[in-house]
């Protein structure tokens, strides 16, 4: 069974369309967990109108501690061996759930499949297509640049017993807390990455997503994670990865080179 999750907080524009696209999915095997954290708009409402007629939905509506704490709840609550998060404001492509179970039919436990993504702006235009080809911890570790990891998890899936080995999303994080799981799980799970389109992410003004790109809190988070992730790896690895990032800092913007040179040598003959 696949266990779709979806956490929202006053989310009545998004939520009717979101519980439709699990179930456009005619998938015969699938769950909806929906972790609301008290809402005080009509998202309740709406839930349980749909949960009256669809018996694969489940849900909770109760204060949380945030994101991570929502995602947390519902992985308690999931009873399928799979896991996908779906957030309320984007979507599956059609009937991406029955191929997403023939996939695991013939993956080794645990595995991470991981798809590609369109990602859309606030006008409905499509500002790029995510294809997280580079999935190794090294790779992802280089950062955005370099590899870039997957944007939205309406494009990846995975056993849930992979919770087992890495532990579940950290309540201190809610901000890069996909990061986060991403980087401990290409770590613990046999990773497949897949050259198709199965998730959707908007991109939408007034979103969590937006406001943390706004502030600068979320590259901020970004940073930070890479940083303490490499200081756990081998030295040689850590030495490779500051020359790979220099090196083509540099080549991209070679005006910086002499003032950077100059520095050094001041800060050596200063000491």
């Amino acid at each position: 069974m696949i266990s779709v999750i979806t956490p929202v907080y006053n989310g009545e524009s998004f939520i009717e369309s979101c519980i439709k696209i699990v179930i456009e999915q005619n998938c015969g095997d699938v769950e909806h967990i929906i972790v609301d954290g008290g809402s005080q708009d009509g998202t309740v409402t709406i839930i349980k109108q749909y949960a009256e007629k669809y018996p694969h939905i489940r849900w909770i509506s109760e204060a949380d501690q945030g994101q991570s704490d929502a995602m947390n709840k519902g992985l308690d609550m999931a009873k399928g061996n799979i896991i996908s998060f779906l957030n309320v404001d984007d979507y599956y492509e059609p009937l991406v759930l029955n191929k997403i179970q023939k996939f695991f039919n013939n993956l080794p436990e645990p595995s991470l499949l991981v798809g590609n993504c369109n990602i859309w702006d606030s006008k409905g235009n499509l500002k790029g297509v995510n294809k997280p080809s580079k999935l190794h911890i090294t790779d992802l570790l280089l950062g955005w640049t370099f590899a870039q990891p997957p944007v939205n998890p309406s494009a990846y899936f995975y056993h849930k017993s992979l919770h087992e080995k890495i532990g579940f999303y950290d309540l201190g994080e809610n901000y890069a807390m996909d990061i986060d799981f991403l980087l401990r799980a290409v770590q613990a799970a046999k990773v497949k990455y897949i050259d198709e389109t199965w998730g959707n992410f908007r991109y939408l003004e007034g979103t969590k997503s937006v406001e943390d790109a706004k502030s600068g809190q979320g590259q901020k988070s970004y940073q930070k994670l890479l940083q303490n992730y490499r200081k756990k790896l081998p030295f040689f690895l850590q030495l490779y990865m500051l020359v790979l990032v220099r090196v083509t800092y540099f080549y991209r913007h070679p005006q910086d080179i002499i003032p950077s040179f100059r520095q050094k040598v001041q800060s050596i003959f200063s000491n």
